[in-house]
């Protein structure tokens, strides 16, 4: 049954997000930059409910009040193609920073033009993230939430952080809040495999990091707060009544947060 259901989620995904672009594509480049941010929000709202009824996973989102209205940095974890879509859905009006390789798929490069997302070359290295830098302060100005993945690829859960430089350096030149986000999709939508599991993918969003730190503070303190917030999401995912496959060092990672958590509740 799993294979099975895997299978029929799978295939409605890539239809459904072919569908979605062909379709709209007649109409979707006359439409201004609010309205346009729409479509993908729609799109990702029935995946959700496709995710849900065929593969029997469900979402939940654990401190939305934290997601700030302004322009901002949204630092997320990046275990899986989910969070590409779904913490879209968490924020008002996105800007991610993406390879410029996507630029040049059809129909897709063509909806991330529309909607200026920040595109970076990282074989340019020190030019690039000049460029970002620049292109990210003008979507700052326009009050919008940088989505960044910091450690710059997907990431299992079992694989210990690997942060990149680039947000910190964000967060020094932009001099804006950043706010991490972590997750567990990787639980269920484990990077390059097929199978699907089902449960609950669980999204924390933390409290926000001001402006006014050291880039070494910064750096320790984004890390902290996202590795912390997934380990917890691990414990709840051990907890469940439905599990997906947990790892042993998955399971040691959420025993961490256990004992941190008991500890908090003992001072």
């Amino acid at each position: 049954m799993l294979y099975l259901r895997s299978f029929l989620f799978n295939l409605a995904w890539y239809i459904n997000i072919v569908l979605h672009m062909v379709l709209q594509t007649p109409f979707y480049f006359f439409l201004n930059h609010q309205q346009a941010q729409k479509i993908p929000k729609r799109w990702t709202a029935s995946t959700h409910w496709l995710h849900r009824v065929l593969a029997g996973t469900k979402m939940e989102v654990i401190g939305e009040e934290n997601m700030l209205d302004e322009g901002c940095i949204v630092a997320s974890k990046h275990q899986s193609i989910w969070e590409f879509y779904a913490v879209n859905s968490m924020v008002r009006d996105s800007a991610f920073v993406l390879k410029s390789e996507l630029m040049k798929i059809p129909f897709f490069g063509w909806y991330v033009a529309k909607l200026r997302h920040i595109p970076i070359r990282r074989g340019d290295k020190g030019r690039a993230m000049r460029r970002m830098i620049s292109v990210a302060k003008e979507r700052i100005a326009e009050r919008r939430q940088i989505i960044i993945f910091p450690e710059g690829t997907r990431k299992s859960p079992a694989d210990e952080p690997d942060y990149r430089y680039g947000v910190t350096r964000m967060y020094v030149e932009l001099n804006c809040p950043v706010v991490p986000v972590a997750l567990n999709s990787g639980l269920y939508w484990p990077r390059r495999k097929f199978l699907r599991y089902p449960g609950t993918i669980r999204t924390k969003i933390c409290e926000p990091i001001m402006p006014g730190l050291t880039a070494q503070e910064f750096s320790a303190e984004l890390e902290k707060r996202i590795e912390e917030a997934c380990d917890e999401l691990y414990l709840m995912a051990s907890q469940d009544k439905i599990k997906p496959p947990l790892s042993e060092a998955v399971l040691a990672k959420a025993a961490r947060a256990k004992k941190r958590l008991e500890n908090a509740k003992r001072d």
